[in-house]
């Protein structure tokens, strides 16, 4: 690391366990990939000892807390989160279009109207032109002649704003206002110290002037002597002057003006009128593909682009989809024109912004920011390494830079380790902005990979689960994009770390892929669940758990198999890793919570007595599940009672399979303790909790069946202690009151759950 690097990103916990400080070497897999591992200390051996992967089901909850909106999954779809009790405990929301990110490259489109206005030169605009933009022209009139006062009286005026707002067509319509004609375009490159020799050329007179896109720099900004020396000349020639910048220009002690873009609608209605009749201008307003277009944050550029293509369409000459697809066209055009532009335009700094803001859309602007200057200096780096990256520490204000990013500020609450928080944050104005722009530098700039694959290594060795969650999503957009390069350079070298962190954002990075319809997931993770790289097998793992509910048998039948395969590894000793056994419990507990949750209780159970492991997978998994409460609050109704107590009400099979799996867990010697630890949390839960209660007692009764079982759960309740050492609970006496004789056997479940809820001791 040189010594003008950034270091590594500092935070809470990483993964689960300890804070995990300073850099590491990358596995050797990174290396026969080619890619640049981190910075690495010698202290991959100490990091080793203090990693501890972090519990699958709080990864998955910041998997849900902190993945961007446009790639959360709705609760009814194919996958998602789990409806438990008709609670979502999973990945949930909306769900973005592929082709969105696969994009629709069939055309180029060349939007503008008039006079070019990315790069014009020096020249006379003819009238005739400004006689032919004047009606497509839309503003505020009482606005605009102030303005227009404004010029008159002043003779020069700054207007600032963003590109592509109209800007320049309301420079050219001030002086036509003013009928001052001849009008000149200055040359966009001239600098503020050559303003006054570009007016009053006696060879080219003129009578307005037009300077678009001032060029300016920290150290040659537009100041007040400059504006002062241009009015004197204008007023000797009764000239004038407008001048637009972009939201990034140096200006000093200048009174430069915001300028306001009319509505898209209201350019759209006038454009259309005057390429079409009024009846045709009105029929095209209604179309379902023009509101879709007039909802999102497109440019006035976009727009006047929009009106001949509708024009286009009414004539016959292009069919709906031509229609419908010029939206993310557009999108695409503008992302690749930030990426071409030259650095006097679009600063290296403010496209690493961009990269940023589009793995962080929504979320928190000091943490897109700052992360952007370390994808900045990785970038420095890959454009000279011989020089020292730098950085600067303080740069544009965050409106104009967010003005640049067509990206909006607002305040939201953010889930943190420390509980919600509201926090200033940051999102494009057109939420599929981030994933067109992440594909197109992935593909389109494949000479930003090493900075990004750096970058990205990065992120999964920061201490804060939001920057790994999105490290994650963002490669999951270059795996749809191009999963041979993502999977050899980023997702395969995480997979094989060491360091349980990196595996995990691996994990997470196959999950939102598949989230994405990348392809062939399923079938990646079924070859690494029988792969005897560790690491590998161990992604696969707990990726079943957050995707494996699209087919359970699949699934569980994989996880059989890797549990099968870590007892084969044991070599005759009497217990396998215990560890990846954990692992593979908390997937079956992911399943269990899952919407496929019946099928997999039968499947469970179906499968209960084929062998050890088969037996182990299923028992530790249910006792997993068994730990999990509404909103994982510590008192709140466990969610698999829950379950049986809408399934004995319903006469649903899943009440007697559980039941059933209980017992098998009471009766499992090496997981007696644990079993009976849960079942008296349960009763804990219930003496604060009268739905638990009734539920509880219902189950209870389900359970006994055999004299055995009786005196277990007898025993259970008699010698139960309260919380922290407190007296028995009064609610085991209750629940130790409904207990069947083995004589009398259990009632049927569909009747014991309404004759507890009806006893008056229960309230």
């Amino acid at each position: 690391m040189t010594a003008g690097e950034p270091g590594p990103p500092q935070g809470a916990a990483t993964g689960g366990g300890p804070q995990q400080r300073g850099s590491n070497k990358e596995s050797d897999a990174s290396q026969q990939h080619g890619t640049e591992a981190p910075d690495a200390e010698n202290n991959d051996d100490t990091e080793k000892e203090q990693d501890r992967p972090q519990d699958a089901w709080s990864a998955r909850r910041d998997l849900v807390d902190h993945s961007p909106k446009s790639m959360h999954v709705d609760a009814n779809s194919r996958f998602g989160g789990s409806l438990v009790a008709r609670d979502q405990h999973g990945v949930s929301g909306g769900r973005v279009a592929g082709d969105v990110i696969m994009g629709s490259k069939t055309e180029i489109y060349h939007f503008g109207l008039g006079i070019s206005a990315a790069n014009h030169g020096s020249g006379e605009v003819p009238q005739s032109t400004l006689d032919r933009l004047a009606p497509y022209f839309v503003t505020d009139e009482s606005v605009f002649e102030d303005l227009v006062a404004r010029l008159r009286r002043e003779r020069v005026v700054v207007l600032s704003g963003p590109d592509f707002t109209g800007r320049r067509t309301a420079a050219l319509m001030l002086l036509h206002r003013l009928e001052a004609s001849p009008v000149r375009i200055l040359l966009r490159d001239t600098t503020p110290a050559q303003l006054v020799q570009q007016l009053g050329d006696d060879q080219h007179p003129a009578k307005g002037y037009v300077l678009c896109d001032l060029t300016t720099r920290r150290d040659q900004p537009l100041r007040e002597p400059h504006l002062l020396a241009a009015r004197d000349q204008l007023v000797k020639d009764d000239a004038y002057l407008v001048i637009t910048v972009g939201p990034t220009a140096a200006l000093e002690e200048i009174d430069d003006i915001p300028w306001e873009p009319p509505s898209a609608r209201d350019v759209l209605a006038a454009h259309l009128s005057e390429l079409t009749d009024e009846v045709t201008a009105e029929q095209l307003l209604t179309l379902p593909a023009v509101a879709e277009f007039l909802g999102r944050d497109h440019q006035l550029r976009e727009v006047a682009a929009f009106a001949k293509r509708l024009k286009e369409y009414a004539e016959g000459e292009v069919d709906e989809t031509a229609v419908e697809n010029f939206s993310l066209l557009s999108l695409e055009s503008q992302v690749q024109e930030w990426f071409a532009e030259d650095e006097e335009r679009i600063h290296l700094r403010d496209k690493a912004f961009l990269v940023a803001l589009a793995a962080f859309d929504g979320g928190p602007y000091a943490l897109t920011a700052e992360l952007s200057d370390l994808l900045y200096a990785f970038l420095q780096g890959t454009e000279n390494s011989a020089l020292r990256p730098q950085v600067p520490v303080f740069g544009t204000h965050i409106g104009k830079r967010l003005q640049l990013a067509r990206a909006r500020p607002y305040q939201e609450q953010e889930n943190t380790e420390w509980g919600p928080v509201f926090q200033a944050k940051a999102a494009f104005r057109d939420e599929r902005v981030s994933l067109v722009l992440l594909r197109e530098v992935w593909t389109g700039h494949p000479s930003a990979r090493p900075a990004l694959v750096r970058w990205l290594q990065r992120l999964a060795d920061d201490g804060r689960p939001l920057v790994r969650t999105r490290a994650a999503s963002t490669v999951a957009v270059l795996a749809y994009a191009d999963l041979p390069s993502t999977m050899a350079l980023v997702i395969e070298p995480w997979a094989m770390s060491h360091l349980f962190r990196r595996r995990l954002v691996a994990v997470n990075a196959l999950t939102l892929a598949h989230v994405l319809e990348a392809p062939n997931i399923p079938r990646i993770l079924d070859a690494w669940c029988a792969s005897e790289e560790k690491g590998m097998r161990w992604v696969a793992i707990r990726a079943y758990g957050l995707i494996g509910a699209e087919r359970p048998k699949q699934t569980l039948a994989a996880l059989r198999g890797a549990i099968r395969k870590e007892y084969r590894h044991s070599d005759g000793e009497e217990d396998p890793d215990e560890l990846m056994v954990e692992q593979l419990a908390e997937s079956v507990e992911l399943l269990l919570l899952s919407p496929a949750r019946d099928e997999v209780l039968a499947e469970l159970l179906h499968k209960l007595d084929d062998d050890r492991p088969a037996h182990d997978l299923a028992v530790c998994g249910f006792l997993s599940a068994c730990r999990r409460t509404k909103d994982g609050e510590l008192y709140e109704q466990p969610l698999l009672l829950d379950w049986y107590a809408v399934s004995a009400r319903e006469g649903g099979r899943a009440a007697g399979e559980l039941a059933k799996l209980w017992c098998e867990a009471l009766d499992d010697r090496s997981r007696t303790r644990l079993a009976l630890e849960t079942l008296s949390q349960w009763v804990r839960i219930a003496d604060r909790n009268p739905t638990t209660e009734w539920a509880l007692a219902s189950l209870l009764r389900a359970m006994v069946t055999t004299p055995a079982e009786h005196q277990r759960l007898s025993h259970l309740l008699r010698t139960l202690r309260g919380e922290d050492g407190a007296p028995r609970p009064q609610v085991a006496a209750r629940l130790l009151s409904v207990l069947p004789t083995t004589a009398e056997g259990p009632e049927p479940v569909t009747q014991t759950l309404w004759t507890v809820q009806g006893d008056k001791r229960h309230g």
